[in-house]
């Protein structure tokens, strides 16, 4: 589908197909979307800009290649998003770290936002926003529209399942924003979750239902 990059690497499968397992328990769950988001954060920054600076090896002096511009933004909707934005700042410890807080209501499907804190300067900095699920996408277009209205402008999504139907969603709100995902799942059923998908993320990662 037109802006969506589908990770498809034999670990991230591998992982993925163990996190939908109904019978993974909680603490495999959390390690397992710990370890994904650090696969799925090397393909997200893929492309990033690179300057190069001078330093000394043990051996001789170097040219070396080195990340150039101001240092990223993770931003994660809550609470699902967490799950990612642990693995990912393993990898990326520099990052900044937005919080977005938003819940679907249940009746609606439509998204409330209950928190929002973000680290100063966001146009000059690569956003990459985080969740699990890309299912109705109202919680993800919603947090998009408040980076944005807060001055981001080079912005990624990432999340570990998509529907067919998320994505046109997302992609008509938001056409400059490219989407990352590990799959693209079949469809919504009539509660607003993923099928075949792996249940409610933040339920699974914390133990709660």
């Amino acid at each position: 589908m037109d802006g969506v990059t589908v990770i498809d690497h034999p670990l991230v499968q591998h992982k993925l197909t163990l996190m939908r397992r109904k019978e993974t328990s909680t603490a495999s769950f959390r390690r397992l979307l710990r370890e994904i988001s650090t696969l799925l954060c090397y393909e997200v920054t893929r492309d990033l800009d690179l300057t190069t600076m001078v330093i000394d090896t043990p051996m001789e002096q170097m040219e070396s290649p080195i990340l150039e511009g101001k240092k990223m933004v993770f931003a994660s909707i809550l609470r699902a998003g967490n799950g990612l934005l642990e693995g990912m700042l393993d990898l990326v410890p520099a990052a900044r770290v937005a919080h977005i807080g938003m819940y679907r209501d249940h009746d609606t499907l439509e998204p409330v936002e209950y928190y929002f804190k973000a680290p100063e300067d966001l146009e000059n900095r690569l956003i990459i926003v985080v969740d699990p699920m890309l299912a109705t996408a109202n919680s993800a277009t919603a947090a998009l529209q408040r980076l944005k209205d807060r001055g981001a402008r080079n912005i990624r999504f990432l999340c570990l399942l998509a529907t067919p139907e998320g994505i046109r969603r997302f992609r008509d709100a938001h056409p400059d924003i490219p989407i990352f995902t590990a799959s693209i799942d079949r469809e919504l059923n009539e509660k607003g979750y993923i099928m075949p998908g792996l249940g409610d993320a933040g339920d699974r990662m914390y133990g709660t239902k």
